[in-house]
C-alpha cells in the first residue's frame, strides 16, 4: 500500500510538472529570441547611425571606418554584420561566406530595409545551412536610403540557452520528485502502517484469535477511528463466542450428572423387569453411554476452542512412541496390532495435552475402522519445515466427497463399524491442529484401502 501511494503522489507531482514546467520553458525560448531581436535590432540601429555619413561618402577611407564599426560591434556581440550600399553589394562583411564583390539584393530583409523599412524574423540560409535569427535596418538620412545593416544571429545560440533552461526545469524537477518521494513515503507509511496492522489483526480473527486487538493510537484520525469499531466489534464478537461456548462447556459438564443417575436407575429397574425387560433397558443403557460419550465429546470440544495452556517444546519422537505404545493392548482386544515408524529429534511448540488428544482420537478411530486382523500405523518425520505425524490403517476408507465433510461436527460415515460415534472426534482433532498453526487433513491410503489421517505441524 505504501508503495502505491506514494506511486500516486510521484505520478500526481510529475503531471503537475510537466503541466507547469513545458509551457514555462516554451515561453521562456519564445522570450529568449524576442529579447535578442530587440538587442539586434537596438544595436543594429546604433551601426547604421555610426555609419550614415560613411555610406553617404563611400569613400575608402570612409568604408574602412565603417568596417572597423562592424568588426567591433561583432567582436562584442558575436553577431555577424553585413553592411550593403543602396543597391545591395555589401560594403564589408564581418563573416563573409565568400571572397569578393557579392550582392545580397535577393535576401528577402534587405530587400526591406533597402524600402526603408526594419526587417526582423529568422529563416533558414542555405549559404551557412543554419537556421538564423535576423534584423536589417535602413541607414537612411532625410527620406534618403544609402544602404543597409543587416545583424544575424544563429539560433543554436538560442537553443543552447534553452537548453540550458531546460536542463534547470529538469533538475527543479527531479528535485520535486525526490522531496515528494520522501515526504510521500514518510506521510504513506504513517497512514499504511496501522492499515496493515489492521489487516493483519482482521486476519488474525478470521482465524480464530479473538484476543487481537489494532492499536488506536498511531495514524490519521480517520484510521484510529476505524480501528476503534474494529476493537469494539471484536470485543463483541468474543463476548458472544465466549458466553456460546461457556454454555456448551456449562450444558456439557451438567449434564454427566443426570445421565450417570439415569443410567444407575435403568439398571436397577432391568434387574427386576424379567429377560425382556432386561433388553430393553440393556439398550437404553447403551443409547445413555452414547449420550454420555458425545458429552463429553462436547466438553473436550469447549476446552479445545478456549484452550490457552502455555505453550512449550514437545518431544514429537518420543509421543508418538508413547501413544502407539499405550494403545496397542487395548487394539489387541479387537485383534488389531499396532505399531510406529519415528524419526528421532523431533520437536514442536504445542500447548499441553494437545498432541496425546489428536494422536489419541486418530489412533482410537483407526482402530475402531480396522477389522480383525487389521493393521495401523502410526509415523512421524521431519517434512520441510514441517513435522509430519501420520496414521494410517486398513479399514474401508473414505469417498473424496465423504473426506471433505470428515472433519464437521456430528458428521460420521455411512461406513462407520461403531454406531455409537458422537462424529465430534475428528472437529476435535481439527480445532486443536488449527490452534497449533498446523494443518490436518484425511488422504487414502497407498494400498487402495484404508485411510491416510496426515497432521502437519509447525517446526520449533
Amino acid at each position: 500500500m505504501t508503495r502505491r501511494l506514494v506511486a500516486g503522489y510521484l505520478i500526481l507531482t510529475l503531471v503537475v510538472l510537466v503541466v507547469l514546467m513545458v509551457p514555462l520553458g516554451i515561453t521562456h525560448q519564445h522570450n529568449l529570441q524576442q529579447d535578442l531581436l530587440l538587442r539586434m535590432e537596438r544595436d543594429a540601429g546604433v551601426v547604421a547611425s555610426l555609419v550614415q555619413d560613411d555610406l553617404r561618402d563611400p569613400t575608402a577611407a570612409n568604408q574602412r571606418r565603417a568596417a572597423e564599426m562592424a568588426r567591433g560591434y561583432a567582436g562584442e556581440s558575436g553577431a555577424r554584420v553585413a553592411i550593403t550600399g543602396p543597391a545591395g553589394v555589401v560594403v564589408y562583411d564581418t563573416d563573409p561566406a565568400i571572397s569578393g564583390v557579392r550582392s545580397l539584393a535577393s535576401r528577402p530583409e534587405i530587400r526591406t530595409a533597402l524600402g526603408g523599412t526594419v526587417a526582423t524574423g529568422s529563416r533558414y540560409s542555405q549559404t551557412l545551412d543554419t537556421d538564423l535569427l535576423y534584423v536589417a535596418v535602413p541607414v537612411a538620412a532625410s527620406g534618403t536610403v544609402y544602404g543597409a545593416v543587416r545583424v544575424t544571429y544563429p539560433t543554436s545560440e538560442i537553443s543552447e540557452r534553452a537548453r540550458d533552461y531546460w536542463l534547470l526545469l529538469l533538475g527543479v524537477g527531479a528535485i520535486t520528485l525526490a522531496a515528494v518521494a520522501i515526504i510521500g513515503w514518510l506521510i504513506a507509511r504513517w497512514v499504511a502502517r496501522p492499515l496493515a496492522m489492521l489487516e493483519k489483526k482482521a486476519k488474525a480473527v478470521g482465524e480464530g484469535d479473538l484476543s487481537a486487538r489494532a492499536p488506536e493510537d498511531d495514524g490519521p484520525p480517520e484510521v484510529r477511528a476505524l480501528a476503534h469499531r474494529f476493537n469494539v466489534m471484536v470485543s463483541q464478537v468474543e463476548a458472544l463466542v465466549g458466553a456460546q461456548e461457556a454454555f456448551v462447556a456449562d450444558a456439557s459438564h451438567q449434564l454427566r450428572t443426570p445421565l450417570t443417575a439415569m443410567r444407575l436407575r435403568i439398571e436397577n429397574l432391568g434387574a427386576g423387569a424379567g429377560p425382556a425387560g432386561e433388553t430393553d433397558a440393556e439398550a437404553a443403557i447403551a443409547e445413555v453411554d452414547r449420550l454420555s460419550r458425545m458429552v463429553d465429546s462436547l466438553l473436550a470440544l469447549a476446552r479445545a476452542e478456549r484452550r490457552e495452556a502455555t505453550v512449550a517444546i514437545v518431544d514429537v519422537s518420543e509421543m508418538v512412541r508413547d501413544r502407539a505404545d499405550a494403545w496397542t493392548d487395548l487394539a489387541a482386544e479387537s485383534g488389531v496390532t499396532v505399531d510406529s515408524d519415528v524419526a528421532p529429534g523431533l520437536r514442536v511448540r504445542l500447548a499441553d495435552g494437545v498432541l496425546e488428544q489428536v494422536i489419541d482420537n486418530l489412533v482410537d478411530n483407526a482402530v475402531t475402522a480396522s477389522s480383525d486382523g487389521g493393521h495401523v500405523t502410526v509415523g512421524a518425520s521431519l517434512t520441510g519445515d514441517s513435522v509430519q505425524i501420520v496414521i494410517t490403517d486398513q479399514g474401508p476408507g473414505m469417498s473424496p466427497e465423504e473426506r471433505q465433510h470428515a472433519f464437521d461436527r456430528f458428521w460420521r460415515s455411512p461406513r462407520s463399524t461403531r454406531g455409537e460415534g458422537s462424529g465430534l472426534g475428528l472437529a476435535i482433532v481439527h480445532r486443536l491442529v488449527a490452534g497449533a498453526g498446523g494443518e490436518v487433513r484425511l488422504d487414502a491410503a497407498p494400498t487402495g484401502t484404508g485411510l491416510r489421517a496426515v497432521v502437519d505441524l509447525p517446526r520449533s
